[in-house]
C-alpha cells in the first residue's frame, strides 16, 4: 500500500504530460512582429478565433516614434484610428491546417492585402503571407510566439 502511495505523485506526472503532449498546437495568442529591414521587434499583436474566423489586434507597438500613433494614412473605418487596439486581421478561415481568404491591414501605410497565416509544427513561429492577386505575389513575414503581457487582456 504505501509503494502505491508514492508511486501516485509519478504516475499523476506522467499522465499530465501525456495530456500536454498531445494538445494541438493553435494560432491563438500573442505573437511578437518584427521590422522587414532591421529584424527587431516592432510590436506584439493578438490572434483569436472568433466562431471560426482568425482575427488580430496590435495590442503593444515597441518604440513607437509616437506616444499614441495612428492609423493616418488607412481608408474607411481604420481612418485615423489608433494604431494599439486596431483590429489589423480578419476574415480568414481555416482549410488544411492553413488560415486563408481573409485580409490583413499594414497601418504604417494602409494597405489592405489578402492574407495567409501558417503555424510552424512546433506552434512557435507563423509565416504570415500578404498579397495581392496571386499568393506568389507578395510578402512574407515570420512572427514568433510571446508571453502573453499583464497588459495584454482584452475581451472580445
Amino acid at each position: 500500500m504505501m509503494k502505491t502511495l508514492l508511486n501516485l505523485p509519478l504516475l499523476l506526472l506522467c499522465l499530465v504530460a501525456q495530456l500536454s503532449h498531445g494538445q494541438p498546437q493553435t494560432v491563438a495568442g500573442i505573437w511578437t512582429t518584427y521590422d522587414d529591414d532591421t529584424g527587431k521587434a516592432d510590436s506584439q499583436v493578438e490572434i483569436w478565433v472568433d466562431e471560426g474566423e482568425l482575427k488580430g489586434k496590435i495590442i503593444k507597438l515597441i518604440e513607437p516614434e509616437d506616444e499614441n500613433p495612428k492609423c493616418v494614412d488607412c481608408e474607411g473605418k481604420f481612418k485615423d484610428q489608433p494604431i494599439v487596439g486596431l483590429e489589423f486581421i480578419w476574415g480568414l478561415t481555416q482549410d488544411d491546417g492553413v488560415w486563408d481568404d481573409g485580409n490583413i491591414l499594414d497601418p504604417s501605410d494602409g494597405s489592405v492585402y489578402s492574407s495567409k497565416i501558417t503555424l510552424s509544427e512546433d506552434g512557435n513561429t507563423l509565416d504570415v503571407r500578404g498579397y495581392i492577386g496571386f499568393a506568389f505575389a507578395g510578402r512574407s513575414t515570420v512572427w514568433k510566439r510571446a508571453a502573453a503581457p499583464a497588459t495584454a487582456i482584452i475581451e472580445h
